[in-house]
């Protein structure tokens, strides 16, 4: 993806949902993108498989798979690129199904529209899927509407569903979102054991730093839009260098830590309709300079760059504070 931007013409104005979004997904890698709610995640992937259709919105940049521009495809050629070549798990397993079709139903719908095979065939292919994903008595299972299921259950219906044609790239957006933590654990263990099985790509959205300190390689954190840091994930979550990612990761519990009181990000999350014309954290950030009214480019070394005017001295000692202080 190069320089991806998406917006909106409203009429309160122009929404800036998406504003320079670049990165790389490899072969076999799970790449995590995190950030709060509105931030743009997942406007930028529904966007790059055509998804988003609204008449007033505008969408520009490069967004290349295997080496093929998608980006502005015809329904017609995009049909054998979603589902077949790239899959999809959406947020809300509740509402992800159709709740007038069994299950099976809908699984060999996807299964026929991408591959040569019978009816017949195509649901003993749904068995097995299910069978896959951890669904006791698939056989008997494949017959059952959605509400037959609990969510955790829809869950593992709709990773089945998205992993059926074997995709090159899976994008998962929020796919423990309404799940218990026992659950959301063995979610994100199936996806682990399935993507190592089928050698997928992953991209992950997610706002819960615990979910990409789980599973992702790597890391893009979003803020108002636009990429806030990059980088492999054991640096990112080890040595953040954006001082909206200090606060993510500031909010997350630890077990080892009793009396650390957890780090809450002041304010609010910038409006799309006026987001900063420089630094988009500047206003909820403690840290902000007067150069902040310009915008910052993501720099910095060795594969981990962020969008931030502060010097690494800054950063270093800022880090080092913090340090000592919840070590106190």
């Amino acid at each position: 993806m190069r320089d991806l931007s998406v917006s909106f013409a409203t009429r309160q104005g122009v929404v800036q949902a998406v504003d320079g979004l670049s990165f790389d997904v490899g072969a076999k890698e799970v790449l995590g993108i995190v950030g709060e709610s509105g931030s743009g995640k997942s406007v930028a992937m529904y966007s790059m498989l055509g998804l988003v259709r609204d008449a007033n919105v505008s969408i520009s940049g490069s967004v290349r798979f295997e080496g093929r521009e998608i980006l502005g495809l015809s329904d017609t050629e995009m049909q054998s690129v979603r589902g077949g070549e790239i899959g999809m798990i959406f947020q809300d397993p509740m509402t992800a199904l159709t709740p007038v079709y069994t299950v099976g139903w809908q699984i060999v719908e996807q299964l026929r529209a991408h591959n040569d095979m019978t009816k017949k065939q195509a649901y003993v292919r749904a068995a097995e899927l299910l069978a896959e994903v951890g669904i006791p008595d698939p056989k008997s299972r494949v017959k059952h509407y959605p509400h037959e299921f609990s969510g955790g259950m829809r869950q593992r219906v709709v990773i089945a569903m998205a992993l059926s044609c074997n995709p090159k790239l899976l994008i998962a957006d929020e796919p423990t979102t309404a799940l218990d933590v026992t659950t959301q654990a063995q979610i994100l263990d199936l996806m682990g054991r399935l993507q190592a099985t089928h050698g997928s790509s992953i991209v992950i959205i997610t706002h819960d730093m615990g979910v990409i300190a789980e599973i992702a390689h790597r890391v893009v954190v979003m803020y108002a839009g636009r990429p806030a840091e990059i980088g492999p994930e054991v640096e990112v979550v080890r040595a953040a260098r954006h001082p909206y990612t200090w606060g993510l990761l500031g909010a997350v519990p630890r077990a080892d830590v009793k009396s650390r009181r957890l780090v809450t990000i002041p304010g609010n999350a910038v409006s799309p309709l006026d987001v900063p014309t420089g630094c988009a954290f500047a206003p909820r950030c403690q840290y902000r300079m007067e150069i902040c009214d310009q915008r910052p480019a993501l720099r910095g070394a060795n594969d981990h760059v962020d969008a931030c005017w502060l010097s690494d001295e800054q950063r270093l000692a800022i880090r080092s504070t913090a340090t000592q202080r919840g070590a106190s």
